[in-house]
């Protein structure tokens, strides 16, 4: 009984979503709160219990370890946002996040940039690689904006536009291919496990 309970519940908030592609209504507002809500339920306990409990009050609290104290202070300064007159103590947490996502920069450029530029110094025998090389000289010709584009400089970079909608397209239709296979997961659960058509 409870499982029936549960799938009408789920299959009443699936319609909910879908009622979108009507128009913006109060049952697609409805769900999206109801799913923001039980989102963040879920998450503070979690949070609460995986990282709070075991990497701040058991070691500083039951351990003593007592080092602790200034990630604790700082990470606490995060509630002063909340007060109008101690607002600015809260910058302090948020200027060392943001240090953090700088340490994040160097592993960037070897993910997205020596990586690239060892795929292009490869010998050129492969159709890949001289892709690879003539793609990624195109790009980086089309972004010099010192030089005008005219002339076979100008049908050089246009070669590169060529190699970015190709990668532009080719992540659009990713997305859209990740949210067709939930849309298809959805209707399967509808016809499946709620209507029994299947």
């Amino acid at each position: 009984m409870t499982e029936i309970i549960g799938i009408w519940i789920a299959a009443f908030l699936t319609l909910c979503m879908f009622s979108f592609l009507y128009k913006d209504n109060p049952f697609y507002k409805f769900a999206e709160h109801l799913f923001v809500g039980v989102t963040m339920g879920y998450a503070i306990p979690l949070t609460w219990n995986s990282v709070f409990i075991p990497y701040t009050y058991e070691p500083l609290f039951l351990k003593k370890e007592y080092i602790l104290i200034i990630p604790f202070i700082i990470g606490m300064m995060y509630w002063f946002r909340f007060s109008g007159k101690l607002s600015w103590l809260s910058r302090y947490p948020i200027a060392f996040g943001m240090g953090i996502v700088g340490m994040s920069v160097p592993m960037s450029m070897h993910a997205n940039v020596l990586v690239q530029m060892r795929s292009m110094m490869l010998p050129l025998n492969n159709i890949n690689i001289i892709l690879i090389f003539i793609g990624t000289v195109s790009i980086l010709c089309y972004f010099f904006f010192s030089k005008a584009h005219t002339g076979a400089y100008g049908k050089f970079t246009s070669i590169g536009i060529g190699f970015m909608m190709i990668g532009f397209g080719a992540s659009f239709g990713y997305t859209v291919m990740a949210r067709i296979s939930l849309l298809i997961g959805r209707i399967e659960f509808l016809l499946e496990e709620w209507l029994h058509l299947l």
